[in-house]
């Protein structure tokens, strides 16, 4: 799908209140477009709806303009370099970067890694720094947020109305 076709699709899904659908679809288009900042930018947009700090600065990381208490919340969730090379999903070289401060950022996580790790490594090889995420979960405990448990609470609401619902044409079926 166009990446045009799929933006308009993710605003039709916020106007709709389907946030999970927007952030998968944005998280789908990072993966295509990765140097794109623009994305980044609107997939922390979607994950401040979440209340999540952390992943908020993971996708504004590479932004001049970013939160700090965002980006603090970042690093402390990805506590070494080698975690945050591979939660920023970049792909190439750090030239490739729109702007001089992200590539001075990219460039900044991945001397980070080397220097922690004692050998070169590289964006596109995530063997070459998977040393510095041995031992850890991928996704670290993260305390709950009022958005998460938001969430939670109304995908069990909607599946208890469903269950009813099932269970009243049962009962329906069964009557006559």
């Amino acid at each position: 799908m166009p990446l045009r076709e799929t933006l308009a699709r993710v605003d039709a899904d916020l106007a709709a209140g389907r946030v999970p659908v927007a952030r998968q679809r944005l998280r789908g288009l990072i993966s295509s477009f990765p140097h794109d900042l623009t994305l980044r930018r609107r997939l922390a947009e979607v994950y401040r709806l979440y209340g999540d700090a952390a992943e908020a600065g993971r996708w504004m990381y590479l932004e001049e303009d970013r939160h700090a208490d965002e980006t603090a919340a970042f690093e402390a969730r990805y506590g070494s370099p080698g975690w945050r090379m591979k939660a920023l999903a970049w792909q190439g070289a750090e030239a490739e970067a729109a702007t001089a401060f992200a590539e001075g950022q990219l460039v900044a996580v991945r001397t980070a890694c080397a220097e922690e790790l004692g050998h070169p490594v590289d964006w596109d090889d995530p063997a070459s720094y998977r040393d510095d995420l041995q031992g850890q979960y991928e996704a670290p405990y993260m305390p709950w947020t009022v958005g998460g448990v938001l969430a939670g609470v109304g995908c069990l609401v909607a599946a208890l109305v469903f269950l009813a619902i099932w269970v009243n044409g049962l009962v329906a079926l069964f009557d006559e």
